[in-house]
C-alpha cells in the first residue's frame, strides 16, 4: 500500500483534491476555446473517457468571455490557464472558472498578482501555480548554472510564498519538466517542503505510445513516493489517449481502479493459441464493464491458473481447448472456439471486488 504524502485538500469545483481523496485525471483542450461547440463537444468526450478536470486555454478576452456558455454544457470543473495577462485572469475567475492556473512570474508585479489573488478570492476557487523550465527566472537559470530540479523547486516555492504572503492558501502547485529524473526531483523537495496538493505531469511528453511510456517512468515514481494529487499525460494530438493512458498509470500503482483489468501471459515456446488476439478480444469485450474485476489470460494449461491464481477468473490455453479457473482453481474445460464467450459470459457474473 502507498503511503500518500499529506497535503491541504483543495476544492476544484466538486471535486476535492488532496489529503487521502483519490487522485484527479486531469487534460486540456487543443480546440479554440473561442469555439464554444467544439469545445465543449471535445470536453464532453474527454469526461466519457474518464477526465475528471479539465483545462482550457484562456489567449484572450474572447476566450475568457466563451466560459460561461463552456461552464453550462459541461458536468467537470474548468480550470482557466492563463499565461502574462493577469486581467485574463481576473475575467475567467469572474466568469466562472473553477481554478486559475498561473505562472506568477509571468503575470507581472506584485499589484497584479494581488488583483489575481483578490479575484479568486472573491469567486472562492483556487490557484494553480505552474512553472516549468522554459519558465524559470533568469536569476534562477543563472544561480542553478542551467534548469535544474532545485531551480524549479525554488522558483514554484517562491511564488507560493508569494500568495501566502496575501494570505492565500488554495494553492495548488505543478512543476513540469520534459524529462523524468528532473521531475522526479523537483516534485519530491516541493512535497517535502510545502503542504499543498502538487498536479504532476512530464510536460511535452511526446507522441502517444513513446510519450505514455515517459509518462508511466516519470509519473509512476511520483506516486509511487506517495507524491501527486492530479495528474496529466501529456501527449501530442488528440487529447483522448492521455485519459487512458493515465487510468492505467494509477491502476498499475493500485491507487485507483478503473473496470476489468485484463492481465495476459507474453506467450512463449510452448505456448499453443494466439494469446495476444484472445486478450485483446477478452478486453474490447469487458471495457464497458465497471465492476473492479481481474481477468487472466494465460498460455499454459498447466502452469497458467498458479501464475494467475490472484485473478478473479481466467483462461489457461493449451492445444485447441482452455481450462476455466476462478482464484487459480480450474472449473471447467473450454474447447477453443467457446473460450471468448465463456470467459466474457462467466466474468459478468462474478460481482465486484
Amino acid at each position: 500500500m502507498i503511503s500518500r504524502e499529506k497535503t491541504k485538500v483543495v476544492y476544484v469545483g466538486g471535486v476535492p483534491i488532496g489529503g487521502s481523496h483519490a487522485i484527479a485525471i486531469e487534460s486540456m483542450t487543443n480546440t479554440d476555446t473561442r469555439d464554444i461547440v467544439a469545445t465543449v463537444a471535445q470536453i464532453k468526450e474527454l469526461h466519457a473517457a474518464g477526465c475528471e478536470i479539465i483545462r482550457v486555454a484562456v489567449p484572450d478576452e474572447d476566450a475568457a468571455k466563451a466560459i460561461p456558455q463552456i461552464k453550462k454544457s459541461i458536468s467537470i470543473p474548468l480550470i482557466a490557464d492563463i499565461h502574462f495577462d493577469y486581467r485574463l485572469a481576473i475575467l475567467a475567475a469572474q466568469n466562472g472558472a473553477d481554478k486559475l492556473r498561473i505562472n506568477p512570474g509571468n503575470i507581472g508585479d506584485k499589484n497584479r498578482v494581488r488583483q489575481v489573488v483578490d479575484a479568486a478570492r472573491a469567486n472562492g476557487i483556487p490557484i494553480r501555480v505552474g512553472v516549468n523550465g522554459g519558465s524559470l527566472e533568469k536569476d534562477i537559470l543563472a544561480r542553478h548554472g542551467g534548469i535544474t530540479a532545485k531551480g524549479l523547486a525554488e522558483s514554484a516555492i517562491s511564488h507560493v510564498l508569494m500568495l501566502q504572503n496575501l494570505n492565500f492558501h488554495d494553492i495548488v502547485i505543478s512543476a513540469k519538466a520534459s524529462n523524468a529524473p528532473l521531475l522526479i526531483e523537483a516534485n519530491r523537495i516541493i512535497a517535502h517542503r510545502m503542504p499543498y496538493p502538487l498536479h504532476i505531469g512530464l510536460t511535452e511528453a511526446g507522441t502517444p505510445y513513446k510519450g505514455a511510456i515517459r509518462s508511466a517512468v516519470g509519473l509512476g515514481a511520483l506516486l509511487n513516493m506517495g507524491v501527486g494529487n492530479t495528474i496529466r499525460v501529456s501527449l501530442s494530438g488528440s487529447p483522448l489517449p492521455e485519459i487512458e493512458a493515465a487510468r492505467e498509470i494509477l491502476a498499475a500503482l493500485n491507487l485507483r481502479r478503473f473496470g476489468v483489468t485484463v492481465i495476459a501471459c507474453p506467450s512463449c515456446g510452448r505456448t499453443e493459441m494466439d494469446i495476444g488476439n484472445l486478450a485483446l478480444q477478452v478486453e474490447q469485450k469487458l471495457a464497458h464493464i465497471k465492476k473492479t474485476i481481474t481477468v487472466a489470460v494465460m498460455g499454459c494449461a498447466v502452469n497458467g491458473p498458479g501464475e494467475a491464481k490472484d485473478a478473479d477468473i481466467g483462461v489457461a490455453c493449451g492445444k485447441n481447448m482452455a481450462v476455466l479457473f476462478k482464484k487459480g482453481e480450474v472449473v471447467r474445460r473450454l474447447e477453443a472456439n467457446e473460450i471468448v464467450d465463456v470467459l466474457v459470459a462467466e466474468t459478468q457474473k462474478i460481482p465486484s471486488c
